[in-house]
């Protein structure tokens, strides 16, 4: 186990980099706490190094664990006291642990390639927490993929990480794709699109999302673009009540990818 003492070090360097960057610099990707390193170990997503503060170390025999497990894994371990590993971690109240790991990347192409896809594609929502939970959600309702066009959030960024809990280690995500290639991907492999709109559209329990899809959510301000609707099949809004104009999008999110999941589960 290696001793980090002084803020000037490489590592934490390399940390309070990726803190700051919204691009993934080489691959790598910040990861902030426990639940997210122990998430990256079952997922076997290859670990640079794991930091872990050294008064939390000496109190917790689950930091203890954690860090023997990243050890046995063949990452490399560091501890350093308080004041440096603030400078490592992007939070004000850190939980201990953070490591640096390799990002899972894929292809706008290879992750339109699965069997009867259900894609949900994520345009231009720039919130990061959004766009973690978008894709928790995703996983937790048997999405075949994720991708976030150019304008929305860095589903890799530690923020969007953390939102997602894991998630993103589950499922293939895409990061930074053109929304004209969506578009023309989609179309190439005969996949429909389906834009989700605030209003106007065929009615959330009565649209079609058993076949093979790719349903576009889109920021709150601004909507979805309008190649996206004049490239899609169908239109579908989520029914609401009283004066309430539209939803979270992650919450729309979710609740049509549970439809799009209960209807591929009665009519498989």
């Amino acid at each position: 186990m290696d001793a980090i003492t002084s803020r000037q070090n490489a590592v934490v360097k390399r940390f309070r980099a990726l803190a700051r960057t919204v691009p993934i610099i080489d691959g790598e990707i910040l990861l902030d706490g426990e639940h997210l390193v122990e998430e990256a170990l079952a997922a076997d997503v290859a670990i640079d190094v794991a930091a872990f503060a050294q008064p939390q170390l000496s109190r917790s025999p689950q930091l203890r664990e954690l860090a023997r497990r990243v050890a046995a894994a063949g990452s490399r371990v560091a501890v350093a006291p308080d004041h440096v590993f603030d400078a490592m971690a992007p939070v004000r109240q850190p939980s201990g642990v953070v490591a640096i790991a390799r990002a899972n990347l894929v292809t706008l192409g290879a992750a339109l390639q699965a069997p009867k896809p259900l894609v949900l594609v994520v345009a231009g929502v720039q919130d990061p927490g959004n766009v973690g939970a978008i894709i928790r959600s995703a996983a937790a309702f048997g999405a075949t993929a994720v991708v976030a066009t150019e304008g929305s959030a860095n589903p890799f960024g530690w923020k969007a990480l953390r939102g997602a809990m894991g998630a993103t280690f589950r499922i293939p995500v895409v990061a930074a794709a053109a929304l004209d290639d969506v578009i023309a991907s989609a179309r190439e492999g005969k996949i429909a699109l389906v834009a989700t709109v605030p209003r106007g559209g065929t009615m959330l329990p009565d649209a079609r999302l058993d076949d093979g899809c790719a349903v576009v959510v889109g920021g709150e301000g601004a909507g979805l673009p309008d190649a996206v609707i004049a490239a899609a099949r169908d239109q579908i809004t989520i029914p609401t009540r009283g004066r309430v104009e539209s939803l979270n999008v992650a919450i729309a999110a979710a609740l049509v990818l549970y439809e799009a999941s209960r209807q591929r589960a009665e009519r498989p």
